[in-house]
């Protein structure tokens, strides 16, 4: 490198970082980029195993040392793959990206009392927003799930691939737009085929800063769900395995979508479902609520209507878990009784595999010959089976003999003769919910679900079905409030299915979904309508849904409508508003030059107040459905600040077109915790800026300059 380029990234480093020329004024610059992934993961484990620091450096020796680790040759189980160093390094290279708002573009950004829609659309590259996303929400979701490229060879992604490349020339490739307004295709996401050499790389490079990212976000109860096929589900559990801990695995869901593929001679309707929490020494629970059955229940107040005999009612229910495909958990409570209530039979052995249960003798009811005993013994006490079965003095009182030849002695079931184990009788109806297995099956009808909101035309391919999505939410127990994070949106299946499980059960869980502006074929049907993105058609199916629900929730009410607010906030992933944070790299001194006339004042030519005002709070890691206010003052100035919570002063002020003394007083009076000027306010008068500090300061609020 030359003298006269150090020498301009010396100059560069005093513009981003301007000192004051005042001794008495403290006021460092604030920070433009997103959260350090490296400084983050050093600090959490500088509190961990704080004595493996020398120097705020660690010593690797040491730590080897202090895990009780010997050195050995590199040889070492893992995940390797080409381009997995450079793929860490793009995930710990911070952005100065932002998002700009677009209210004209949401639904009910701000509704009728004021409340801030509580849902996120964001139109953008998705690893530049989760990295704009750290601050606000590092761990604060509870449910991601994502259904990213399955890397079929015809699937069209980025991936880190040009490492040689500056992080300028990244942001700009991915800022580009056409004459139209769309981003430029060429450059930015391509097919991976797989005649590329690097097929597996490539995808992997892609996934990994990406769930990185994710990981952070989660709440430490959190869990993610990872959509997945044969292509890459085996690469991916060993990713997932290295970013989330193998100990964090849950399971591996084999979801049966009963749409066979016939591409290699045999019929494949399989994909997956990897599950992962942040944490696994917290209890985790998963379970499948019991609901749908409303066809079940009809047929069974029509069978009991017509007197159907038991034996063929059974029939007919058992015709109709296989005509709809019921989970194995509804299909376990196949018998009736003579009041046409379902029941099924449940196991009654000892459940621990390391451990042993009661090993009491159970006899017959007809036979009177003992019955086989499970060989870890019972699951219950004696004492417990005879309550049951209503055993008195050794004998069973009211035994009832089944069509079948089967008897039922109070709540337990025993076959015709003694060479079956019996078993205890539960009745559906008193099931709250099912635990979630590791087989689901269910109709991937997702595209007829896209087609029913857009008039019958197919504009998206494959999207998932929502009573899948429903079944991942319900099934971690989800507080009804919860957050939940899609950045693979696709067509907007998550959005739908946290609405309208809201609308079911009165819950307020919220969404923040990205999708790329990825455009749409010319060719394809979508693209003639006008969806000229991916984008288009996940924000159009939201927008139709939202009014959907509206218009049943004048007909329906109170039966429907118990959800929380159904307007989303959309946001689009843009260059910073600020050219002191942006990236651009002075390689001599004419640069130098130009650079330094255009520093004079810190925000970039037309840069809009509302678009300022949204990257310095998301910097400062506000939320995105933050509710703000402000206060115009007659001279034309105006403050902008987030709402007081719970009667305290507001987290912060800005102070964004003009500084004089009645912006000053009326900061003062409304006590912010920490304010925020453009430093061009000052026009190069230290004085006032200093004096405008320690008048702050002395009232405990923080200043802080741009």
């Amino acid at each position: 490198m030359t003298q006269n380029s150090i020498t301009a990234r010396a100059a560069q480093s005093k513009l981003n970082n301007p000192k004051p020329n005042n001794p008495k004024l403290n006021n460092p610059p604030m920070d433009g980029t997103s959260l350090d992934i490296a400084q983050d993961l050093l600090n959490q484990l500088k509190a961990i195993v704080p004595q493996v620091f020398t120097e705020n450096k660690i010593d690797y020796q040491l730590l080897k040392t202090v895990l009780g680790e010997e050195t050995f040759a590199q040889e070492r189980y893992g995940l390797s793959w080409a381009g997995k160093s450079e793929a860490y390094k793009v995930l710990q290279t911070p952005t100065t990206a932002t998002l700009l708002p677009n209210p004209e573009q949401s639904v009910d950004w701000d509704v009728a009392d004021g409340s801030p829609s509580e849902n996120v659309f964001i139109e953008g590259e998705n690893l530049e927003v989760l990295k704009v996303l750290q601050k606000s929400y590092y761990g604060k979701v509870k449910m991601i799930y994502i259904d990213p490229p399955y890397n079929t060879g015809n699937d069209s992604f980025i991936y880190p691939d040009k490492f040689s490349e500056s992080k300028a020339d990244y942001l700009k490739r991915i800022g580009e737009k056409d004459d139209q307004g769309y981003l430029m295709k060429e450059g930015l996401y391509r097919k991976n085929s797989k005649e590329n050499g690097q097929f597996h790389s490539n995808w992997l490079n892609m996934m990994l800063p990406r769930l990185f990212l994710a990981r952070n976000l989660l709440k430490d109860d959190g869990v993610i769900f990872v959509s997945i096929d044969n292509n890459e589900q085996a690469n991916l559990k060993l990713l997932m395995d290295e970013i989330f801990g193998e100990e964090n695995f849950i399971e591996c869901i084999t979801w049966n979508k009963r749409v066979p593929k016939n591409d290699k001679g045999i019929g494949n309707i399989h994909e997956y479902i990897l599950i992962y929490v942040k944490n696994s020494s917290l209890k985790h629970e998963f379970v499948m609520q019991k609901n749908g059955l409303e066809e079940i229940d009809e047929l069974l107040k029509k069978l009991k209507k017509s007197k159907t005999s038991i034996k063929d009612a059974e029939y007919e229910i058992r015709r109709l878990y296989k005509k709809k495909g019921y989970d194995r958990g509804v299909t376990l409570y196949n018998s009736l009784d003579n009041n046409y209530k379902l029941w099924g039979k449940i196991n009654m052995s000892w459940p621990n595999a390391n451990t042993f249960g009661p090993t009491y003798e159970i006899k017959h009811p007809k036979t009177n010959k003992v019955v086989k005993v499970p060989d870890r013994g019972w699951r219950w006490k004696i004492e417990t089976f005879n309550e049951t079965a209503n055993v008195v003095n050794g004998q069973y009182q009211n035994t009832r003999e089944l069509h079948d030849g089967s008897f039922v002695c109070g709540r337990i079931w025993f076959d015709k003769d003694e060479n079956t184990q019996p078993s205890s009788i539960t009745y559906l109806d008193e099931v709250e919910y099912f635990l979630l297995r590791s087989n689901i099956s269910l109709k991937s009808d997702g595209g007829i679900e896209v087609e029913r909101l857009f008039e019958g035309k197919s504009y998206f391919s494959y999207p998932k079905p929502i009573s899948l999505i429903k079944i991942l939410l319900e099934s971690f127990k989800i507080k009804t409030d919860d957050l939940i994070l899609d950045f693979f949106a696709g067509s907007g299946t998550t959005a739908q299915a946290v609405m309208e499980l809201n609308e079911e059960d009165g819950g307020n869980r919220k969404y923040i979904c990205v999708q790329l502006p990825e455009q749409t074929d010319e060719t394809s049907e979508a693209f003639k309508a006008g969806y000229k993105t991916i984008a288009d058609i996940t924000k159009a199916r939201i927008e139709k849904v939202i009014e959907k629900i509206k218009e049943k929730r004048q007909k329906e009410l109170p039966l429907w409508g118990r959800g929380g607010l159904l307007g989303f906030r959309k946001f689009t992933l843009a260059p910073s508003n600020f050219k002191i944070w942006r990236s651009d790299v002075i390689e001599n001194e004419e640069d130098l030059k130009t650079q330094m006339a255009l520093f004079m004042t810190p925000q970039r030519a037309n840069a809009q107040t509302e678009n300022m005002l949204w990257e310095l709070l998301i910097k400062n890691g506000v939320p995105l459905t933050e509710k703000m206010e402000c206060i115009a003052l007659p001279e034309g100035a105006t403050i902008y600040h987030t709402a007081p919570k719970n009667g305290a002063s507001p987290r912060l002020a800005f102070v964004l077109d003009s500084y004089t003394q009645a912006v000053q007083d009326a900061v003062l009076a409304l006590k912010p915790k920490t304010i925020v000027c453009l430093d061009s306010l000052f026009h190069n008068n230290d004085n006032v800026k200093t004096n405008a500090q320690l008048k702050f300061e002395d009232n405990g609020i923080s200043f802080k300059t741009i």
